[in-house]
């Protein structure tokens, strides 16, 4: 550009500027022409001060003139292309400092007119969401430009499975200002069984105007943005498999297991409340007194001096009895849950009872303590948890005298479940104990 002249008085030198138009990131030059109008040489200092003496230079800072003369310098404008340089206009000032004449300094000024760019950086975190239904992601928007703007944002997809939904939806942003926008992705049915499916989208940002329409030039629109929505199903595949599993299990149970268990614990059961039967051939037989046992219908009398029924007839202490014959005795104890309760079997009077065997039925799975006595003595301490049926045997008879008693006392930590799949209200125990009975003189 070339400057026009001004005259000045006597002995300071003849200044003038045109005005200046710059944008941001360019370059832009002017002129300022200083004239000698003193009767001798003078040097001047030329300085740039205002607001735009940090990206603003002379060249050269520094001339020197003979009388009458003048010399033109340039004056160079690199506006960094940054939000901190708003659009407008600038004043620019130049002073002018003569080395012989201090004091006539003179500070010619100009107008410098900035003009807008506009520029919009968005960042989308993250770029993948996985979910149900929904997703929530975060725009970073921050105004890059050196001019206020209000933001709007256009969602692209290739169907129509996403609604997006922006808050706030239209920020407005100072030059070199940062939102931060929320953005919610939904789609519109859920995915129950199968593969993830992924739902790719796009995101634009751009300045919109006054009537909320989106401004199209160059420097206001932002790259498109890539994004995804990873939509999962509500059942995952693993879970198929185990409920097939678990089906599959449930018919074998009711179909094969429960049957076979429920049948076993029957007869089990029935095994242990029957009586057990005398043996046939201990009745009348050698050893045992015509006419003592049941069914004993010889009319043979008895009698000391005779050669039979002594052997087994005897006491457990040596004392004559009048014969012996098998029996059995069922205790069927009930117990309720956290108590303690005893079951009792007592022999009749004048009589021995000789125990070989004891079938214990656990049948219902009761957890808890059973304690077996015979009158004082202590035969075993069983935990229920570790039996269904127990059967003990002795080859020696344990005896035990009139009016004494088998016991059993039971402690009930947990009732069990029977057969019948359903949890008992209390545990229940049944202890069967058979010998011989052996009837004693007086």
């Amino acid at each position: 550009m070339t400057p026009s002249p001004a005259s000045s008085g006597p002995g300071a030198p003849g200044l003038d500027i045109p005005a200046v138009t710059v944008t941001p990131g360019g370059t832009a030059t002017t002129g300022l022409t200083v004239r000698n109008d003193s009767d001798i040489v003078e040097a001047y200092s030329l300085e740039v001060v205002g607001d735009c003496a940090s990206w603003t230079t002379v060249e050269p800072a520094r001339v020197s003139l003979y009388p009458g003369t003048s010399e033109t310098v340039t004056i160079r404008l690199d506006p960094p292309r940054s939000p901190d340089i708003r659009a407008g206009e600038m004043p620019l000032a130049i002073r002018v400092l003569p080395t012989e004449h201090p004091e006539a300094v003179r500070v010619p000024e100009t107008t410098v007119h900035v003009e807008e760019f506009h520029e919009l950086r968005t960042e989308v975190r993250p770029r993948r969401r996985r979910g149900w239904l929904r997703g929530r992601y975060r725009l970073a928007v921050r105004n890059e430009g050196n001019t206020p703007v209000q933001a709007g944002f256009t969602p692209g997809q290739a169907g129509e499975e996403l609604a997006f939904a922006f808050s706030p939806a239209g920020p407005k942003l100072e030059p070199g200002e940062s939102a931060e926008v929320g953005l919610r992705v939904r789609t519109g049915k859920p995915v129950w069984f199968g593969a993830p499916v992924v739902w790719p989208f796009t995101l634009t940002t751009a300045e919109t105007g006054d009537q909320d329409e989106a401004r199209t030039d160059d420097s206001t629109v932002q790259p498109v943005l890539d994004a995804e929505f990873v939509q999962i199903p509500v059942f995952p595949k693993w879970l198929i498999a185990v409920l097939a599993a678990l089906l599959a299990l449930l018919i074998a149970w009711f179909a094969l297991v429960r049957p076979a268990v429920r049948s076993a614990a029957k007869e089990a059961a029935d095994e242990v409340v029957q009586l057990r039967p005398t043996p046939p051939g201990e009745q009348g037989g050698e050893g045992e007194t015509p006419g003592s046992g049941p069914g004993g219908a010889s009319p043979s009398p008895t009698g000391p001096g005779s050669g039979q029924g002594q052997g087994p007839g005897e006491g457990g202490d040596g004392t004559a009895g009048t014969g012996g014959q098998q029996s059995s005795a069922t205790i069927d104890l009930k117990t309720s849950s956290g108590q303690t309760k005893t079951g009792t079997y007592k022999v009749p009077e004048k009589s021995v009872f000789g125990v070989t065997d004891i079938v214990v039925a656990n049948f219902q799975g009761d957890e808890g303590v059973m304690t077996i006595s015979f009158g004082d003595r202590k035969i075993t301490t069983i935990a229920l948890e570790t039996f269904r049926n127990q059967d003990y045997h002795w080859v020696t008879p344990i005896k035990i005298p009139a009016n004494d008693t088998v016991t059993i006392d039971v402690t009930c930590s947990e009732p069990g479940t029977p057969a019948t799949g359903r949890k008992a209200q209390g545990c229940h125990e049944v202890l069967n104990v058979s010998g011989e009975l052996i009837r004693t003189e007086q």
